[in-house]
């Protein structure tokens, strides 16, 4: 018979941040900032990220970088003619949210940020 854990299945936080600088437009910037969050929430990287620049010629073209962890992925979407950009952590590992907002503020300096940290949990309330 399984029993109803109340851990938390997994963490997920999210980021939305406008007035940014130019690095959001920097391929190589977006490369060293998810290499140091990696670091500093410590994850483990699975495999190289992934850096597209996608939408071109439309109001939300913008570099979007993809990042496998072991315990799940990062993920966020640079849109450099509004200098916005978008950003979500999701791990079954515990990680600090104020460490990834700062190395966020560090390389994208934001004017504003809206954050949203949740304690995700399985469906059925059943988190084995």
């Amino acid at each position: 018979m399984k029993t109803k854990n109340k851990s938390p299945w997994g963490y997920h936080l999210m980021l939305d941040c406008s007035g940014c600088n130019d690095n959001i437009a920097n391929k190589s910037k977006i490369f060293d900032f998810n290499k140091e969050l990696i670091r500093k929430i410590r994850m483990k990287a699975f495999g190289t990220p992934t850096i597209e620049y996608l939408l071109s010629g439309h109001k939300n073209q913008g570099y979007s970088l993809l990042q496998l962890i072991h315990t799940s992925n990062i993920s966020a979407h640079f849109m450099d003619l509004s200098n916005t950009a978008y950003f979500d952590v999701f791990s079954c590992k515990k990680f600090d949210p104020k460490a990834a907002v700062q190395i966020i503020k560090k390389y994208f300096k934001p004017k504003n940020i809206k954050v949203n940290f949740i304690r995700r949990q399985a469906p059925d309330g059943n988190n084995e």
